[in-house]
């Protein structure tokens, strides 16, 4: 049960409304308010970009292996990501194995032998799945910009997304400024390293491959909802 510290800014309340309390009930506002309250965000994506070339390391090695477990122990043990210091190698295998971890093993497979573009692409799917926050900027921000064509998508953009996130997530409001804004960066960075973003911020509309865009149409929420596409998100492609 929410407490009132957390829904101190559903307003209005039925309360200020309507003096009589029996029109509408503590539990009934507190059930009200509950679906908007989501589990918190991961927020771990400060740097780096979409670790495409890491990724390539890394799936090679899921070849072999077949345990993303046994891919970090070796990416680590063996610096096979050549970081500068043990915990930047730490880090960045820990972030690159949870990110891949989030692809399906057909998509997996996919990786090893696509292009350029296909391996940004998969790795974008891979941060929106991983990353709730980005997952929802790229769906109701990114995505509806592009299909009532406001070309243009800047940091002002995600700063309103973020501030109207923050109402329900108490995590984005202790965040530091310095630290929003490596998140912010590092979002346009994939953004531009998925060829989803120009470099002067201009939507670029995603014209996916026939084998990603059949995964890419599968499932309850598909995953086409990420993307800059005039294709249907009904499951299926329906």
């Amino acid at each position: 049960m929410a407490s009132w510290a957390d829904l101190r800014h559903c307003e209005p309340s039925p309360f200020e409304k309507n003096d009589s309390r029996d029109v509408f009930s503590w539990n009934e506002f507190v059930d009200s308010c509950e679906p908007m309250m989501g589990d918190r965000y991961r927020l771990s994506f400060t740097s780096g970009g979409l670790l495409v070339r890491e990724a390539g390391i890394a799936t090679s090695l899921f070849q072999s292996q077949g345990d993303w477990s046994a891919v970090r122990v070796l990416l680590e043990s063996e610096n096979l990501l050549q970081a500068r210091t043990l915990s930047t190698r730490k880090r960045v295998a820990r972030e690159v194995v949870q990110r891949l971890a989030e692809l399906t093993d057909y998509e997996v497979e996919l990786f090893v032998d696509a292009m350029s573009e296909e391996r940004g692409h998969l790795m974008w799917a891979a941060v929106c799945r991983r990353y709730k926050l980005v997952g929802e900027f790229a769906e109701e921000v990114l995505r509806e910009r592009f299909l009532i064509l406001a070309p243009l998508l800047t940091y002002s953009d995600l700063d309103s997304f973020f501030h109207t996130k923050a109402v329900w997530h108490s995590e984005l409001t202790e965040l530091k400024e310095s630290t929003y804004r490596k998140l912010r960066t590092n979002v346009f960075l994939m953004l531009r390293e998925a060829s989803l973003l120009s470099d002067n911020g201009q939507i670029n509309q995603v014209l996916l491959t026939d084998r990603l865009s059949m995964p890419f149409r599968e499932g309850t929420n598909p995953d086409i909802r990420f993307f800059p596409t005039n294709e249907s998100v009904t499951s299926g492609g329906q």
